[in-house]
């Protein structure tokens, strides 16, 4: 029998939680019925699913459930929120702030809005992986539309100070949009006091269905206006036109309402493993801890390795753990990870890192079993390392 490695990427993807699966199941069978065919019950049934989803998942961020847009990922949502701003707030300016840290899936649409005349500021980031209040505080203009700040980093698990951020940006009269893709089932969000009009969520991060996630887009108070970029048969508030994946959705609603279910006790169980490993590879020279060491996702564990080489690191790895060096969304990369070179590190280094991302199913005994192999390669590529140099005197 195949011994597959053990899974700690789970900043790139989790394993489906076996209470999601059985809670979608159904809808793939029985209630197979398009959620846009209001004339019989197979329709009714599917509408149902997707209003009670809905619900569940505007209870857990605070609003309300017809400001939820269900999209087929975080990285949709983030191109409907960015663009969709863009296009319908171009009158007003044509000026947007975000970070250098961010996800691909918002620099990029960023980067787009560049090439049709938009003015794009890549905030920098501090040392320890946060923004710097004041700095944002400055930056903002009169013709600034939108500001927008992941809630929790996907390489080094920081997490962004979102209130006190949408409150710059509420001062400013400033649309604050945030990436939530690695917050959502894991930190509190609450987008009243944070001040947030648009959220990108998505499931397979939180134990769920790949291909669906969300978009929050504030209609209280003052409604966000957002211009389409799909067009079709007008599903969403004829902000997303396509038919309506239901059992990924019903799928999407119990992995985010377990995740908040068992958020308290699952933080303290997960912060314990990612401790552990971090103690055991710390006693390492050379050894370094990214992002800030407290203000960070539980599961997230990010370190920098001196005096290695980073290929040969993760295929001395690659036979024991699952585990990625930077963000699997960007894999045609070659490039040191632009999150880890933002926080000043040397090519060299921010090659040699590790991102070991810990999840629900993962135990104690694994995370020991990773961390005696973690140091062993470690000591042997430096070994090597040593005896090359020697060879060449």
């Amino acid at each position: 029998m195949l011994v597959r490695p053990i899974y700690l990427d789970c900043h790139a993807t989790t394993p489906m939680d076996q209470r999601v699966l059985d809670a979608m199941l159904p809808y793939f069978t029985q209630y197979f019925g398009n959620a846009s065919s209001i004339t019989h019950q197979y329709g009714w049934e599917a509408e149902a699913a997707t209003k009670k989803a809905r619900e569940i998942l505007a209870e857990a961020i605070y609003s309300s459930p017809e400001e939820i847009i269900f999209t087929s990922g975080a990285t949709e949502a983030n191109n409907l929120a960015i663009k969709g701003v863009a296009e319908s707030y171009f009158n007003k300016g044509r000026h947007i702030i975000t970070v250098q840290t961010e996800h691909r899936a918002v620099l990029d649409p960023c980067q787009y809005l560049e090439s049709l005349g938009f003015e794009i500021s890549y905030l920098p980031v501090q040392a320890d992986g946060l923004i710097d209040l004041n700095l944002l505080d400055k930056t903002i203009r009169p013709d600034t539309i939108l500001v927008s700040v992941m809630a929790a980093n996907n390489e080094i698990g920081v997490i962004q100070p979102l209130a006190e951020i949408g409150a710059i940006c509420r001062r400013h009269e400033v649309l604050f949009h945030s990436d939530a893709a690695q917050a959502i089932g894991k930190i509190p969000l609450n987008i009243e006091q944070m001040n947030l009009d648009l959220v990108s969520l998505t499931a397979h991060k939180i134990y769920g269905p790949k291909g669906i996630g969300a978009l929050y887009v504030r209609r209280r108070h003052k409604k966000v206006r957002l211009a389409a970029q799909i067009q079709g048969g007008g599903q969403e508030r004829g902000l997303r036109s396509g038919t309506l994946a239901t059992p990924n959705i019903v799928g999407f609603a119990k992995a985010v309402e377990i995740g908040i279910k068992q958020m308290s006790e699952e933080t303290q169980r997960i912060l314990l493993l990612q401790t552990t490993l971090w103690n055991k590879l710390s006693q390492l020279e050379g050894v370094h801890l990214n992002g800030h060491p407290n203000q960070r996702l539980a599961g997230n564990l990010n370190v920098s390795i001196e005096g290695v080489n980073g290929s040969a690191l993760l295929l001395g790895l690659q036979s024991v753990v699952a585990v990625s060096s930077g963000s699997a969304c960007s894999t045609t990369s070659t490039a040191p990870s632009h999150v880890l070179t933002a926080l000043g590190h040397s090519k060299a280094l921010a090659y040699a890192s590790l991102r070991f991302g810990i999840g629900r199913f993962n135990t104690l005994d694994e995370i020991e079993q990773v961390a005696e192999s973690a140091i062993a390669t470690i000591q042997s590529l430096r070994q090597a390392n040593v005896s090359a140099s020697l060879g060449k005197t």
